[in-house]
């Protein structure tokens, strides 16, 4: 089933993300929107699908997604609509693929094939933001997708790779760049912080572009300089770069890592409490896991990847570079590992661009040292130089008391930050959501399932400013999804990470099934959401 015909969701405990106690009863969907909401609704001429036993909710909004090419080369794209996924925020961390010029596109392919691959059938054609959303409405998404201009590539189009200032001239030219990816339909702008070349910007350049963003009524998603060692004073800087600019923040996976901070939540949670107090708007986003994850590149210090993939390479290459990249990444703490000297261990392969090197996933660096009795160091830089920086890790890093008093917050949002290449991606990209829903509130009740809803519906609605979205409510587009309350669970483990989820046998965008009776049919009506800038 593929149109837009009627359907009556019959008897169903409608979860209206409201934060109101569920109730049971109908839910007309015509014409791709909610047209009514009630204890009895009678419709003659529509689909009944029987929802007893089902919840009904609005479906989820991933606030921190990586399917920037996925949505174009991915038809089924069952990672998300199997979770109940209808809307993403791509474009994330800073780097992605508009605006560029011919060079950043190149370099910014490289730079993230870690994150997205290089999918066959993509050509990257386009080069502004607008040519982007027109192509993902030119081929149809499973999901709908909202935009977010990225800082670093902005950067990199301006100023290049290189770690200096930027001059007055380069800030204004980001600035209209920025403006223009706004005006064409972006929702914000993001940063990646550890990663070249975003992470030269000083807190002023970061003010100057975010003046622009809040001047159009977007909001600033930051990946911050430190996750680990400088975490309170990183996420201290992201609310001076909002106070001062008057921007909205909405602070990208919002964790507290490694061993440094393991209980230290709270103090994060205070930071953003009395911010808020003061009149300053944040969210948060963060996904149920304790691994992280990102390229095995990202470790590297940031010397090491100045001037683009080619001379990261070559510097590999060089043993006296390689001494000084050990030192740092072993003794120092690169700022590319958050300032935290790198532990092995912990750093496990989840994908590999060359296939001849798949024997390594699934290893940690510091078991593929043992088995070859070599140091980690000497396999970290050997599979960078052999896999041309395209490798993705699993880091294992996170603290379960940190993710629990995190999600409680009442500013938190869902986000998956789901890499969806590689032979063992993190789980998280294909369970986030009925894990949210599954562990965190049927088994552990960490939170009540109305409460849940608002945080991976409504509230994200909200701060996308999609007014008519993240609700079950007349009038609102039927972005919606029913699962059983009972069953519902992510399947996705780290040795089957792409096992679809338990329990969500209808999932609607727009009001057309793209999962019907626990299949997902050949629909695909989602495509770009555009931000209407203020």
């Amino acid at each position: 089933m593929s149109t837009r015909a009627d359907l009556l969701l019959r008897g169903g405990l409608v979860v209206d993300g409201s934060g109101a106690e569920p109730v049971t009863g109908d839910v007309l969907v015509r014409s791709g929107r909610i047209a009514a909401v009630g204890g009895r609704i009678d419709a003659p001429g529509a689909r009944v699908v029987d929802a007893d036993g089902l919840a009904v909710a609005p479906g989820f909004i991933d606030m921190h997604a990586h399917s920037d090419l996925a949505v174009l080369a991915d038809g089924d794209h069952l990672a998300k609509v199997t979770q109940g996924v209808t809307t993403e925020v791509v474009g994330q961390d800073g780097i992605s693929y508009a605006p560029v010029t011919d060079e950043t596109m190149a370099l910014v392919r490289e730079q993230i094939a870690g994150w997205n691959g290089i999918p066959d059938g993509v050509d990257f054609s386009w080069r502004s933001v607008a040519e982007y959303l027109a192509e993902v409405d030119r081929r149809g998404s499973a999901t709908n997708v909202a935009y977010l201009v990225p800082q670093g590539t902005v950067r990199m189009n301006v100023v290049g790779t290189g770690d200096r200032r930027a001059t007055p001239a380069e800030i204004a030219e980001m600035r209209a760049q920025v403006d223009q990816g706004l005006r064409e339909g972006a929702f914000g702008l993001s940063s990646g912080l550890t990663y070249v070349p975003g992470m030269f910007a000083d807190t002023d350049e970061l003010v100057a572009l975010c003046e622009v963003v809040a001047e159009r009524g977007g909001f600033y998603a930051p990946h911050q300089r430190s996750y680990g060692a400088g975490a309170i004073g990183a996420y201290a800087e992201m609310v001076d770069v909002a106070r001062r600019s008057r921007c909205a923040l909405h602070l990208t996976h919002a964790t507290m890592n490694f061993p440094e901070n393991r209980g230290r939540a709270g103090e994060l949670l205070a930071l953003v409490d009395r911010a808020v107090a003061d009149g300053v708007d944040i969210t948060l986003d963060t996904y149920p896991y304790l691994p992280g994850s990102t390229t095995l590149s990202a470790l590297l210090p940031s010397r090491a990847a100045v001037g683009g993939p080619e001379r990261t390479l070559a510097r590999l290459g060089d043993p006296a570079e390689r001494a000084w990249i050990t030192h740092e990444v072993e003794v120092v703490g690169s700022d590319g590992c958050h300032g935290v000297p790198v532990d092995w261990d912990t750093i496990e392969i989840a994908g590999v661009r060359d296939a001849a090197l798949g024997d390594r996933v699934g290893r940690t660096v510091a078991r593929i040292a043992l088995d070859e009795g070599r140091p980690p160091a000497e396999v970290f830089l050997d599979l960078l130089v052999a896999d041309r920086l395209g490798t993705s890790i699993l880091q294992h890093v996170g603290d379960e008391q940190n993710v629990r008093e995190i999600m409680r917050h009442p500013r938190h949002t869902g986000g998956s930050d789901g890499i969806l290449v590689g032979a063992k991606p993190h789980p998280r990209g294909s369970g986030t959501f009925p894990r949210y829903l599954g562990r965190y509130v049927r088994e552990e009740g960490v939170l009540s399932l109305a409460e849940m809803i608002v945080h991976l519906s409504a509230r994200p609605a909200a701060r996308l400013g999609l007014h008519d979205r993240g609700r079950i409510a007349e009038g609102h587009v039927a972005d919606v999804v029913l699962f059983d309350p009972a069953a519902v669970a992510d399947r996705a483990a780290p040795d089957e990470p792409r096992l679809t989820a338990a329990g969500i046998p209808w999932v609607l965008v727009g009001g057309v099934p793209v999962i019907e009776e626990g299949a997902r049919t050949a629909a695909r009506p989602g495509g770009a959401l555009r931000h209407a800038p203020r």
